[in-house]
């Protein structure tokens, strides 16, 4: 089942507290480490689930067996990330690692990019429009509490919901083009 909650205050700080063993585990071979997804918008009800992006200069068999060295499991189901409508360039613009959280630990999704792919500058660019405009983000909100509410299959629920946010990806990419959008430092 897909819960959607409202949000909540302390993810910033649930963030900052994975973030940190991340980067203790990481050291420099993490370029950037940066809380995405819906708990990264202020107000924006999510699932409760802290997205983490990881930003590296290559997929390193270094950062998997530093990852793994604190738990993380590589899930290799999710190799590459959804291509978004015009998106030029080859598919490996969109490969990624992607790795669950330790048992016992709070729920995380930590995706692993390279550093300048569009892939890698997808979520980061994604996230500041929705936190420059609420009501965008409060009717994605609303989007993803009907999917969740009306789905018979749950696992259909990124399926369903990756075309609503390839519209939101359009419209923020006019966005960071008229404002000449860059991403601002690191979260952690």
């Amino acid at each position: 089942m897909v819960e959607i909650v409202t949000y909540r205050e302390a993810w910033p700080a649930e963030f900052r507290e994975i973030a940190a063993a991340l980067r203790a585990a990481l050291g420099d071979r993490a370029l950037r480490i940066d809380h995405i997804g819906s708990t990264s918008v202020p107000g924006l009800a999510a699932k409760d689930i802290i997205d983490i992006q990881i930003t590296v200069a290559a997929l390193d068999e270094d950062v998997a067996t530093a990852l793994a060295g604190i738990g993380y499991e590589i899930d290799d189901r999710l190799r590459r990330d959804h291509r978004p409508p015009g998106a030029d360039g080859p598919d490996s613009d969109w490969e990624k690692w992607y790795f669950r959280e330790p048992a016992g630990h709070r729920l995380t999704n930590v995706h692993v990019r390279v550093a300048g792919q569009p892939n890698q500058r997808y979520p980061l660019m994604f996230r500041d429009y929705l936190r420059a405009h609420p009501a965008i983000a409060e009717a994605y909100a609303r989007l993803k509490r009907q999917l969740a509410a009306s789905l018979a299959d749950p696992r259909m629920y990124p399926d369903v919901k990756d075309p609503a946010v390839d519209l939101i990806y359009l419209a923020a990419e006019e966005w960071a083009a008229g404002i000449g959008w860059r991403p601002g430092p690191p979260d952690a």
